[in-house]
């Protein structure tokens, strides 16, 4: 009798031990999990509810309080907080997934080729391409008109080159677009040879194409978030920056994600037209679990590969070529003295050395008096050596370093050995920020945060060169490119409290590898793919 009286008291303290532990929505265990907080700590297990953190600590200490329906062995795996890219165009890579993909070509003819199959399958009445590269090509010059026109005399085509800072188009779109050698180009360049216009325009003129392209029908929009969101998901990207957005596209953002629709975090950078100022300042910052509208993009200059990029002195493989600022100083002041006024951010495009220096003394100029405003440069390619001090004072610079290692190939022969040392200077800019913010700038690179990832702690490319690095003077350690790619993206965003690290009260975005990241070696990094993808305890991939 006594003997069942003690096993009634065990199974009833049992029982209620048991009915102590906190309820939770999930239980992910047998991880070692990168919490990138302060002290860069791991921990094992964590629980989740209304996805939220809500403990994160050894095996033991996740279970012994919590408990759930829901649990997941992650089986020895290795986490970390949902990857952020910290500069990308979300929504125009979505829309590149519909039209001609022209990446990796290494002729004008293989383009030719690329679209002739597309138009055997899509049958389009207006035919638009993205991504080639003359760099890439045995003949790295400009392509013109004449061979389009050969292919397709009859049908306008856009293509737009990989940075989107040039196009190449036909005749047809010319005279559509009635651009003719007399057209004027401030801000750029209508590219003109024996009189005539050649079919390549360089940043501000482009836009008379883009304002003769058919616009998007609604069902090809959401076509385009949902399918870029997939590609997002698989590569354990949680959140992204898309770096200049129209109204249009941001509410319909908005309502994919409050349909539950769409999953996917947007931080939402409005393209800085005085249109757009004008409605957002008036609205003030939006802001959901979701989407963050808080900032506005505002274009500097153009790309060094189209020799857009303004610099102080002229391409050292074109010495009357400086590039060009896309607005006037006056422009620049005035949309950042306004955005300085208010609430908002400002992010800039500043690719040369010059645009850089102009902005950063805009941005000094707007920002006096002005506590944490966390206005970012994005890019930040190359700077004279003086104007690195600038990033002391708070401004953040926002990076992508596959640029660095695509760029290497020919950015010598743009720069000059001199200009190029203190070009994709990641780490330089680093020790003066105290942050980076990291991200790739697809579709202009791949979407892969691998390759951001090598390329900011090895500086090569994924063929594996140059065999030392690229300037490895300016390589990031693996925790600073983690950061670089989880926390200190979210506190680019003023989003440090909810996202970016694996804490107590923080959204519950993270990935799942089978490798570790931190400790595999370089060649292996490449190798790397997400097993699932989290999005606030809720399985995404």
């Amino acid at each position: 009798m006594r003997r069942f009286v003690v096993i009634l008291i065990l199974f009833s303290l049992s029982s209620c031990l048991k009915n102590m532990k906190t309820s939770v929505d999930l239980i992910v265990t047998d991880a070692t999990i990168y919490k990138v907080d302060k002290a860069f700590d791991t921990a094992q297990a964590m629980a989740i509810k209304n996805g939220k953190i809500v403990g994160i600590g050894s095996n033991a200490q996740i279970q012994n309080n919590f408990q759930s329906d829901k649990n997941v062995d992650a089986k020895g795996k290795f986490i970390y907080p949902g990857l952020i890219d910290a500069h990308c165009h979300f929504y125009g890579f979505g829309l590149s997934l519909q039209e001609v993909d022209l990446r990796g070509t290494k002729s004008m003819e293989e383009v030719i080729q690329r679209i002739q199959a597309f138009q055997k399958e899509k049958k389009s009445n207006f035919i638009v391409g993205n991504g080639w590269d003359q760099n890439d090509w045995s003949v790295k010059e400009f392509p013109s008109k004449a061979i389009l026109d050969k292919y397709f005399p009859d049908i306008p085509v856009v293509l737009n080159r990989v940075d989107g800072h040039a196009i190449i188009v036909n005749s047809k779109v010319l005279a559509l677009a009635g651009i003719t050698k007399d057209t004027k180009a401030l801000g750029g360049q209508i590219e003109i040879k024996d009189g005539e216009p050649t079919g390549i325009l360089i940043d501000n003129p482009m836009e008379l194409v883009f304002n003769i392209i058919p616009k998007p029908s609604r069902k090809t929009q959401i076509a385009a978030l949902l399918d870029a969101e997939k590609v997002m998901f698989d590569y354990g990207l949680t959140t992204v920056n898309d770096a200049g957005l129209d109204p249009d596209v941001i509410n319909l953002m908005d309502s994919l994600q409050k349909a539950k629709a769409m999953k996917l975090n947007v931080y939402a950078m409005v393209t800085a037209n005085q249109k757009n100022i004008d409605l957002y300042l008036k609205k003030g910052i939006y802001k959901t679990d979701n989407l963050d509208v808080r900032s506005f993009k505002m274009y500097g200059d153009g790309a060094l590969g189209s020799r857009g990029a303004c610099l102080h002195k002229a391409y050292s493989d074109m010495p009357k070529q400086f590039g060009a600022l896309l607005s006037s100083i006056t422009q620049l002041k005035s949309v950042a003295q306004q955005i300085a006024n208010s609430d908002f951010q400002l992010n800039s495009h500043a690719i040369g050395d010059s645009a850089n220096t102009v902005l950063l003394k805009i941005y000094k100029e707007a920002l006096t008096g002005k506590k944490d405003r966390r206005w970012k440069i994005e890019h930040a390619q190359v700077l004279r050596e003086q104007d690195f001090d600038y990033f002391k004072t708070g401004v953040i610079p926002s990076v992508q370093p596959t640029h660095a290692t695509s760029d290497m190939y020919w950015a010598g022969d743009r720069l000059g050995k001199d200009r190029l040392k203190n070009a994709y200077a990641y780490k330089k800019l680093l020790d003066k920020a105290g942050v980076i913010a990291l991200g790739t700038d697809f579709p202009v690179e791949e979407v892969n945060p691998m390759l951001t990832f090598h390329a900011a702690v090895a500086r090569k490319d994924s063929k594996g060169y140059p065999k030392g690095g690229f300037q490895m003077e300016n390589a990031l350690t693996r925790e600073e490119t983690l950061k670089g790619m989880t926390i200190w993206a979210a506190y680019s965003n003023f989003e440090e409290k909810e996202k970016g690290s694996l804490e107590v009260g923080k959204w519950a975005d993270f990935v799942i590898f089978d490798r570790d990241i931190m400790k595999i070696i370089d060649s292996e990094i490449l190798e790397m793919k997400a097993s699932r993808t989290y999005i606030k305890g809720v399985k995404v991939k």
